[in-house]
């Protein structure tokens, strides 16, 4: 399926039928993007989770939550910011023991169906920033060499935005082994969305 040339809702009523890999037979529904389509800042994460799959939003778990979080104490206003994932269903394998849904990792041929909706978001929108959240939506983006450790936060040169850049995943902060390094992470993670807001306000 191929997305039409057309503003956010055609786009995401579009994105609501694609079959264009396995995931939608698992998945509740798909999980468009949301968000200002003249969004100065464009966040992307790998995949919506298992809340998101059930509610129809993106970034509205606990990983969304500490996102929210983040942008508050950076200065970033979440409802002027677009949100989506590279992939817009929810991959899971069900737990061992209970009902609930695992979160399973993107392979490349479902990043690769999904990116034509990635492309015509990121054309409407056309955002002055673009962050990547996490290695999985990084390197599908900015290719698979490159590394969030070694590379978070630093500007990197892509036709995608003016200003392209990554930074962990919010995820990962709350898989902190202790709360000092949740702390941590967390203080990190709203220095790298700083820089962003900095990025904003010099390219207004």
């Amino acid at each position: 399926m191929r997305p039409p040339k057309t503003g956010l809702p055609a786009l995401q009523k579009a994105a609501s039928g694609c079959k264009a890999c396995d995931l939608w037979k698992h998945a509740t529904q798909t999980i468009f993007g949301e968000g200002p389509a003249n969004a100065t800042i464009m966040l992307i994460g790998e995949q919506p989770g298992d809340i998101e799959d059930k509610l129809g939003h993106p970034f509205i778990g606990p990983a969304g939550k500490l996102l929210d979080e983040a942008l508050r104490e950076s200065g970033i206003d979440r409802t002027r910011v677009y949100v989506t994932n590279v992939v817009k269903h929810f991959k899971w394998s069900p737990s061992e023991r209970g009902k609930r849904r695992i979160h399973k990792k993107s392979r490349y041929q479902e990043i690769k169906a999904c990116r034509p909706w990635l492309d015509a978001e990121l054309a409407v929108v056309r955002p002055k920033v673009l962050v990547c959240l996490g290695a999985s939506a990084a390197q599908s983006l900015l290719g698979r060499n490159f590394s969030v450790t070694r590379q978070r936060g630093q500007i990197v040169k892509s036709p995608l935005a003016p200003r392209v850049l990554a930074t962990v995943h919010p995820s990962s902060i709350l898989r902190a082994q202790d709360d000092e390094s949740r702390q941590s992470e967390m203080r990190a993670f709203v220095d790298d969305l700083k820089k962003v807001a900095a990025l904003v306000q010099e390219n207004p």
